[in-house]
């Protein structure tokens, strides 16, 4: 399996580069036991109580692409603290990654507290997406019932996908604003239609539309 090593220390003092080398070397030897591939060793200076560390934020780059199986840290004290370290653990469970120590030498366990608050967030999730989906159907629907006809109206212009500046029916967006719907409800009906835009880019396109038509006047 492909493995990643994650070293972390609190502090910047000088001291502290030999413990990150030390955590590699015992990590390397874990990777080895184990007949672990290791595709890339990560060892940042920086506190565990921040959940946007950069080697994290590669860490789970890295995860999330699919690119390892496992992670390889010292300790469960390696990954953060606090809401950091279960925010850390709750990402890696969701790309399915297994952690092993070299404190257990092997895969670390999770304790019965760890275990129940991932399990609250899942569910937390589920729901959120529930939600999601049904904004998405509302804003359809007060989309058409006022008068909206995505049929003739939403054209995906496949040829300018992948662009920087994503290509919006600009028009389209100004006539549902029209209508009532706010951003948000705008926002879920382009994504229904295949146009990856966010609340915030819907609002911009109509106020960059707005402002050229007051040029205009």
């Amino acid at each position: 399996m492909r493995a990643v090593i994650y070293c972390r220390v609190s502090t910047d003092k000088a001291e502290q580069e030999t413990s990150l080398a030390r955590q590699r070397d015992e990590l390397e030897q874990l990777a080895a036991e184990c007949g672990f591939e290791v595709v890339k060793v990560i060892a940042e200076q920086a506190s565990g109580y921040e959940a946007d560390r950069d080697g994290v934020l590669e860490l789970l780059s890295l995860c999330e692409e699919g690119e390892v199986d496992v992670l390889l840290i010292q300790d469960e004290t390696r990954l953060g603290r606090g809401h950091a370290r279960m925010a850390v653990l709750h990402c890696l469970k969701k790309q399915g990654v297994k952690i092993y120590s070299a404190s257990h030498r092997g895969e670390m366990p999770l304790s019965e507290a760890d275990e129940m608050v991932l399990s609250i967030i899942a569910i937390v999730e589920e729901y959120q997406r529930k939600i999601h989906n049904a904004k998405i159907k509302r804003g359809m629907q007060r989309a058409i019932a006022s008068g909206y006809r995505p049929e003739r109206n939403l054209r995906r212009r496949g040829e300018n996908a992948g662009r920087d500046r994503i290509d919006l029916p600009v028009e389209e967006i100004v006539r549902l604003r029209e209508r009532g719907l706010t951003f948000a409800d705008i926002a879920a009906t382009m994504r229904s239609f295949g146009y990856e835009v966010s609340k915030a880019t819907v609002h911009r396109r109509y106020q960059e539309y707005m402002d050229e038509q007051q040029r205009r006047r």
